[in-house]
């Protein structure tokens, strides 16, 4: 039967989640509230990079309202059915964030190609009102989330999210004041072609590393070849070391198993506690599950009866 204390040690909750949690909370209040304004300045303004941008923002709202929720179930202690916790649930969302900027910016490229086929007038005053205003509130979103932890992944997402806003309200002021100068309105779907490209840039890094954590691929950080020579050069009561594997439950958290066969009459306690101090010393892996192996490795085949 696993007891509450075998699983305690894989449902700690680092100090600044709590932190992340609130930077994100308040970042989805400013994104909510301006998205409605921005989809009533669109359409009295006519105005694509404004729609574009107001339809962005309500991915994003969405996509900060599901990153909140991750932290807050990440909290959660483990049980029976999850034994390691919550901890992923804040890279799915993640995934899916950037997921969901792979469609925000298909959409606006099939408007954006639309207007360029067929101009259509643009209110450039009251376009670049709404912008002005976007492009603060964005602002002001982008330095909360800018504050958090931007190592973790969900941070990350959620500070994509709103990059993506702050760059398609400034395109809407650029084209808003192009527009008013020269009266060319191609500029407003081009400027969101080019809005579109960096979201796409910054949607691939954020899906391609949420994957690599999903897939449970090696911590970037962590080369497995480097494990063994350190351990057998370092501990004088390690022998050898193999079947290495590593992964990662979240971006903070890496897990590692191995193999140390150990010298004759040497402690597996003390060797396993040496492997453990090592590792957290030298490649800052904290759970570490150790195979002591005296004689030979069990995992080798078992020569067939001859």
């Amino acid at each position: 039967m696993i007891s509450d204390q075998d699983m305690h040690s894989h449902t700690h909750v680092g100090a600044g989640q709590g932190g992340n949690a609130r930077r994100i909370f308040w970042a989805l209040l400013l994104t909510g509230g301006f998205m409605v304004v921005e989809v009533i300045g669109g359409v009295i303004s006519g105005s694509l990079a404004l729609l574009a941008d107001a339809a962005h923002m309500l991915v994003d709202t969405v996509a900060l309202l599901f990153a909140w929720i991750a932290f807050r179930v990440s909290r959660r202690p483990a049980d029976r059915a999850r034994t390691y916790g919550y901890h992923r649930f804040p890279v799915l969302a993640a995934f899916a964030n950037g997921v969901g900027l792979f469609f925000i910016v298909a959409w606006i490229y099939v408007e954006a190609a639309g207007r360029l086929a067929a101009p259509s007038a643009v209110l450039a005053g009251p376009m670049l009102a709404v912008a002005g205003v976007g492009l603060a509130v964005n602002i002001a979103a982008f330095a909360i989330l800018h504050g958090a932890d931007r190592s973790n992944l969900n941070v990350r997402g959620a500070l994509l999210h709103v990059l993506g806003d702050m760059l398609g309200s400034a395109a809407a002021v650029a084209a808003a004041v192009v527009i008013l100068t020269t009266g060319w309105t191609p500029i407003d779907p081009l400027l969101s072609i080019l809005v579109g490209l960096l979201v796409l840039r910054s949607a691939w890094f954020l899906v391609r590393d949420a994957a690599h954590v999903l897939l449970e691929g090696t911590p970037e950080r962590l080369d497995v070849r480097e494990i063994g020579p350190d351990l057998v050069s370092h501990l004088a009561v390690v022998e050898d070391v193999h079947h290495v594997h590593a992964w990662s439950l979240s971006q903070e958290r890496s897990l590692l198993t191995l193999h140390a066969r150990i010298a004759d009459g040497a402690s597996p306690d003390a060797a396993v506690a040496a492997i453990q101090d090592r590792l957290a010393e030298r490649f800052d892996i904290r759970h570490v599950t150790v195979q002591i192996e005296i004689e030979g490795c069990t995992d080798e085949p078992v020569p067939a009866p001859g």
